[in-house]
């Protein structure tokens, strides 16, 4: 939101109170409260009739400080709000006679204490990041409308990029943007986001989560251009500065606040196939393609009934519709005697028809009305009404529903909708503020889900495959980007939202494989399985038709096949990364200035990333199998042709389909499994250690895991000359292949 015409003057009917100037302060224990004034006070007479903010620094965890900017203390703040972790560190407050100073590890915060001089600036050790200077902090009234704001700006450096922000399809360097962190179905063509997260992340290592879980407003040097601007509607601003020193350690502290990733079961990063949204089935259908993928040899892992395995009008009564099976607990049985996991779509809404409608209207769990009765709307569903997951009887009644399909055979359930959250009229049952829960509704969602699996399957076999979610909601993985378009365009706008999620802390992505809308071309399709075989996890799904390879040509199997083969082969790998990602918080899609901070070739890349520690994954966006992508400086491999490349450049290429740019990072150890038909399996029997090129002096080390995430294997590389020595603990058969030069010596 703007609030000025220029430089110069105000909007029309906006009257500004910025923070001026240093009138006094307060220390309470590990808190600095400091007043400031809206006014210069030379004279007694000076503070009448003037606002004054507050604002107290305190510190929740080390190398996080907490920014809390009051007008009015006396106003109500209702829920929900955020889990944080709190551990309350020491800080330590020091003054002089220009400054105060709040330090909290290797973070500080320095005020200036001059008159005229407001300025909120902060430091990792003694390097500046940013400040909140003169006229950056304020509160604004709307005398228009009666509505009041609190803002805050940050200096944008010279040579400063803005990144995250949620699952935005826009460009993935924020700089220029408009921003509004609000839940809403809009497609990757547009600006609109199902996962909005008000934490940005800048190219310089830190990052800034506004503590509002509802409508955030976000100006990224487009009013003021050498500013980030960020504001809520209220009276009480509070953000989180959180430095780590790097971009990476910036998101491990972040997810150490909001929540780390579970680790999702092994067996969900392989292929996911679906019957896709509109598409007519029944069992036979079904059993159809499951039979046809097994006939051609392509493994398949996942098979996930999309929506209308309930009655279309019916949506949700979490019984299955007759025409598709009038058996389903004996369906399910074969489908997991063939080996497969099974997940089923649900959303949180209850149409009229529904046997459930009266069932939650009788027992007060669904959302209602100001008046007493039940909140309805006909978009979607007729008469839909909407589950109340703020009231603990509704969560247990909901969770009741999906435990009869768990008991059936179901492993997983893909959460989608809680975009379409009302704001007005509306009483939640624990009295939460209806624009705030407009965003946070997806995370009581989520969470209500993946504990009755947890709580069922146990941990580390609970996944969800979630489309919208908010601050925190990453602790409930899996999320999945929508809804893209079958073109190449599409693809690379999906690529940006997770790039720009995986910055959010979410370890874990999909996309739909080929495209939501419309339908691929053969050759989009191929193109596209390679990109979505090389994700966290991969599922074939669409809109209107099947994303079977054999609707599409006999090499999209044959490419299939082959990418899913690479993806069994690569989860030795793949798991040890998934397990970093939920003990540390470190994504696994990671876009490539997360990797090389200290490369500047990288901070704008957008259409390349690296799948973990190790792999440069480019995927290919042009028919003629074309692709530019910038190599990081130090030595690199090609895994399909082993190709040896210098970084520090572009690179231009030409793939067909059965390979693309997929590089091996220098001084690195790459384990690779010897089963490539399942993602499920012993990852220390058989692997091979595929050591890159290893520079003089290089060191690497890498981890096994078993399929529960707990180390089997430790390895370590070191090159010393021409040789390089490999350690190796823990049981398992093992081989060693060095793709590098210089000789190898097992000890």
């Amino acid at each position: 939101m703007r609030y000025t015409n220029g430089f110069w003057a105000m909007r029309d009917g906006i009257v500004p109170a910025y923070a001026v100037e240093y009138a006094d302060h307060m220390v309470k224990g590990n808190e600095l409260t400091v007043y400031l004034p809206a006014k210069h006070i030379a004279d007694r007479g000076d503070p009448m009739n003037i606002p004054m903010l507050t604002v107290t620094l305190s510190s929740p965890m080390e190398g996080i400080i907490k920014v809390s900017a009051v007008h009015h203390a006396g106003a109500v703040i209702r829920g929900p709000f955020a889990n944080y972790r709190k551990e309350n560190p020491r800080a330590e407050i020091n003054e002089t006679d220009e400054e105060l100073v709040y330090r909290n590890g290797n973070l500080k915060a320095v005020i200036d204490k001059r008159p005229n001089h407001y300025r909120l600036s902060f430091y990792e050790g003694d390097q500046f990041l940013t400040e909140s200077g003169y006229h950056n902090l304020a509160y604004m009234r709307d005398c228009n409308t009666g509505r009041k704001y609190m803002i805050e700006q940050h200096l944008i450096d010279v040579d400063e990029y803005v990144y995250g922000l949620g699952e935005r399809f826009t460009p993935f360097v924020k700089n220029g943007q408009t921003v509004e962190m609000w839940n809403e179905d809009g497609g990757t063509a547009s600006e609109i986001a199902y996962k909005n997260i008000p934490f940005h992340i800048t190219n310089k290592g830190y990052g800034v989560l506004v503590d509002h879980v509802g409508d955030v407003a976000y100006e990224i040097a487009s009013e003021k251009v050498e500013r980030i601007q960020f504001g809520i509607e209220g009276e009480c601003l509070e953000y989180f500065f959180i430095s780590g020193g790097s971009p990476m350690k910036t998101v491990e502290k972040y997810t150490a606040l909001t929540g780390r990733p579970a680790l999702p079961p092994a067996w969900s990063f392989g292929l996911w196939l679906t019957t896709s949204f509109k598409p007519h089935y029944d069992e036979e259908t079904t059993s159809e393609y499951i039979q046809e993928m097994a006939d051609r040899k392509i493994p398949l892992h996942v098979f996930h009934f999309d929506a209308y395995w309930m009655d279309v009008l019916e949506w949700c009564n979490y019984t299955w519709d007759p025409k598709v099976t009038d058996d389903p607990k004996a369906m399910l049985e074969r489908y997991h005697k063939k080996g497969l996991h099974i997940c089923v779509w649900i959303n949180s809404y209850i149409a009229q028809k529904s046997c459930l409608f009266e069932e939650g209207k009788e027992k007060g769990y669904l959302l209602k009305r100001a008046d007493g009765g039940v909140w309805q709307t006909d978009l979607w569903q007729p008469g839909m009404a909407v589950v109340d997951f703020t009231n603990p009887d509704a969560c247990a009644w909901f969770q009741g529903k999906l435990k009869v399909l768990m008991d059936m055979g179901v492993d997983s359930f893909k959460t989608d909708f809680a975009e379409r959250i009302p704001v007005k009229d509306v009483v939640w049952h624990d009295g939460s503020d209806p624009v705030k829960m407009h965003n946070y509704y997806s995370v009581l969602y989520n969470q209500t889900v993946f504990s009755l699996l947890e709580r069922e399957r146990g941990k580390g076999d609970a996944v969800v495959f979630a489309r919208s979610s908010s601050v925190g909601g990453q602790q409930f993985p899996v999320h999945w980007g929508g809804d893209c378009s079958a073109s190449y365009v599409s693809m690379a706008e999906t690529l940006r939202g997770g790039l720009s999620l995986s910055l959010c802390g979410y370890g874990f992505w999909s996309h739909d494989i080929s495209g939501f809308e419309n339908t691929a071309t053969p050759d989009l399709y191929k193109r596209w399985c390679q990109f979505g075989l090389l994700s966290s996890h991969s599922r074939l799904h669409g809109a209107d038709s099947l994303r079977v390879p054999w609707k599409f040509d006999e090499e999209a199997c044959e490419i299939l096949k082959e990418f899913v083969n690479l993806k069994c082969r690569l989860m030795p790998y793949l798991y040890a990364m998934a397990v970093q990602s939920h003990e540390y918080g470190r994504p696994m899609l990671r876009p490539m200035m997360l990797e090389f901070p200290q490369d500047h070739g990288c901070d704008t890349l957008d259409r390349q990333y690296m799948l973990g520690d190790a792999l440069l994954i480019a995927p290919v966006f042009k028919e003629s199998g074309e692709v530019d992508y910038y190599l990081p400086k130090g030595k690199w491999i090609n895994l399909f042709t082993e190709e040896k490349k210098e970084g520090g450049s572009w690179q231009k290429e030409v793939h067909d389909y059965h390979s693309l740019p997929l590089l091996l990072r220098e001084n690195t150890i790459l384990p690779i499994g010897n089963n490539e038909e399942s993602v499920v399996y012993d990852y220390s029997d058989g692997v091979t250690l595929v050591l890159s090129e290893f520079t003089e002096g290089g060191r690497a080390a890498a981890e096994i895991p078993d399929t529960h995430g707990k180390t089997v294997m430790k390895i370590r590389a070191k090159r010393e000359g021409d040789e390089i020595t490999v350690e190796v603990e823990g049981e398992g058969h093992y081989s060693v292949r060095n793709l590098g030069s210089g000789s190898v010596k097992l000890v």
